[in-house]
């Protein structure tokens, strides 16, 4: 499969909200970086498929699920690797507190299965957008 087609896949995936079916697109070993701190439980490092699914189900449970806003302005893709360029909009479920930024996902693709995927959002801004 192409390298857009799995992205395209992993995006609807996304949209679909199983988290459990956005995993199986994932190698069993992968490099996932979400930058964040130790208050926002979603974020850090992950290594393993496994894993996928905890992070989506620990993010839903701290956002409100029906409120965000996903915007995808651009994909580039180069070979095995691509670029997404867009906006996401978010609601703080412990503070009611909206907030949106531009983003950048850099994903990487080995055959069928999606390898790489790193994250780049206003860190600042989800942190100010959870503290109590």
């Amino acid at each position: 499969m192409a390298t857009r087609d799995v992205v395209e896949q992993f995006l609807g995936l996304l949209a679909a909200g199983d988290p459990d079916r956005v995993a199986e697109i994932f190698a069993d070993d992968i490099d996932w970086y979400v930058p964040g701190s130790a208050a926002l439980p979603w974020t850090g490092q992950r290594s393993k498929r496994s894993e996928v699914a905890d992070y989506l189900r620990t993010l839903r449970s701290n956002i409100v699920p029906d409120k965000n806003v996903d915007e995808v302005e651009a994909l580039l893709i180069d070979g095995d690797h691509a670029i997404l360029l867009g906006r996401f909009t978010r609601v703080a479920k412990s503070t009611g507190r909206t907030f949106a930024m531009p983003i950048a996902m850099h994903l990487q693709v080995h055959g069928d299965e999606i390898v790489t995927m790193h994250l780049y959002e206003d860190t600042l801004k989800v942190s100010e957008a959870f503290a109590e």
